[in-house]
C-alpha cells in the first residue's frame, strides 16, 4: 500500500517556502547552480567517506520504503492467532499445515513452520528473536544515511557560505557590490538548512517510525507463536495479543467482530 503523506508533507513544504519567497523578493535570486553542486554533492561525497557502499545503495530502497506504509495488520493477527490456537487445541499442532500456506506474513509462518516442526520454544523464541534483531540492524543503517545527511547538509552549505564570502572579498573592489556579493554567498547556506531539515531528517523519522511498527508487530508476532506451541486456550491467546493493540483498534476489531457476528445470524 502506498503511502503518499510523506510525499504531500515534502511538496506542501516546499511550496510555502517558494510562496515566502515570492512574496518578499524574486525567485530567480534564490537560484545559484555552484551552490546546488556544493551543497547536494558535496554533502554526498561525505556520505561516501562515511558509510561502506553497500549501505549507500540502500538509499534508493529506504526512498521506496517511504513511500509505502508500514505493516500494521495487527487486528488481522490477533485473529488469526486466535483462529490458529483454536484449531491447534482441537485438532493437534500438525493440523496448522494447511493454514500456515494461506498467510501472507514470512516471518510468521516461519515460527509457525518450527512449531509444526516440534522446534523447542526457547530455541524457536531465540531464532525468531535473531531475525527480528537482522531485520531492525538493516533498517537502522540505512536510517543512519539520511540522518548523517542531514548533519552534512547545512555544514557544506556553510561551507559554500565561505566560498563565496572569500571570492567575493578578494574580489571586492566596489562597496556597492556588497549586497549582491553577500546574498549569492549566503544560499549555500539557505540550501543545506532546507535539504537537512525538509528531506533528509524528516525521511531519516519516518524510517524509524516505521522500523519501530515492524519490530513491535514482530514482538506480537513471537508471543503468539509461542503461545500456540504451549497450547494456550484460544481465548488466553487473545488476551494477550490485545494488550499489543489501541483502545481504538481494539474498538475496531471489536466492531468487526460484532458485525461478522450478525452476518452469521442473519444467514
Amino acid at each position: 500500500m502506498k503511502n503518499k503523506t510523506p510525499l504531500i508533507g515534502i511538496v506542501v513544504g516546499t511550496l510555502l517556502v517558494f510562496w515566502s519567497i515570492s512574496q518578499n523578493g524574486d525567485l530567480s535570486s534564490f537560484y545559484d547552480f555552484p551552490a546546488i553542486v556544493i551543497t547536494v554533492f558535496g554533502s554526498f561525497s561525505a556520505l561516501i567517506i562515511s558509510f561502506p557502499i553497500k549501505s549507500i545503495l540502500k538509499i534508493p530502497i529506504m526512498i521506496k520504503k517511504l513511500i509505502s506504509s508500514p505493516p500494521n495488520n495487527r487486528k488481522e493477527l490477533v485473529t488469526i492467532f486466535t483462529d490458529l490456537a483454536r484449531k491447534a487445541r482441537k485438532d493437534g499442532l500438525l493440523a496448522l499445515e494447511d493454514d500456515i500456506s494461506a498467510i501472507d506474513n514470512e516471518f510468521l509462518v516461519s515460527g509457525l513452520q518450527m512449531v509444526i516442526d516440534g522446534v523447542e520454544p526457547d530455541n524457536i523464541k531465540e531464532i525468531m528473536e535473531s531475525k527480528l534483531d537482522a531485520l531492525e540492524d538493516r533498517h537502522r543503517s540505512g536510517q543512519a544515511v539520511f540522518s548523517k545527511w542531514g548533519e552534512f547538509a547545512p555544514a557544506f552549505g556553510m561551507i559554500g557560505t565561505l566560498i563565496g564570502l572569500v571570492v567575493m572579498l578578494a574580489e571586492l573592489e566596489d562597496p556597492s557590490m556588497i549586497g549582491s556579493g553577500m546574498s549569492v554567498a549566503l544560499i549555500t547556506t539557505f540550501y543545506g538548512s532546507l535539504l537537512a531539515n525538509m528531506i533528509f531528517i524528516p525521511i531519516a523519522s519516518n524510517l524509524a517510525v516505521q522500523t519501530d511498527e515492524e519490530i513491535y508487530t514482530g514482538e506480537m508476532i513471537i508471543d503468539g507463536v509461542l503461545a500456540i506451541q504451549r497450547g494456550s486456550n484460544p481465548r488466553v491467546v487473545e488476551d494477550k495479543l490485545l494488550t499489543y493493540l489501541s483502545p481504538v483498534e481494539k474498538k475496531e476489531l471489536a466492531n468487526a467482530a460484532d458485525l461478522t457476528k450478525e452476518a452469521s445470524n442473519y444467514e
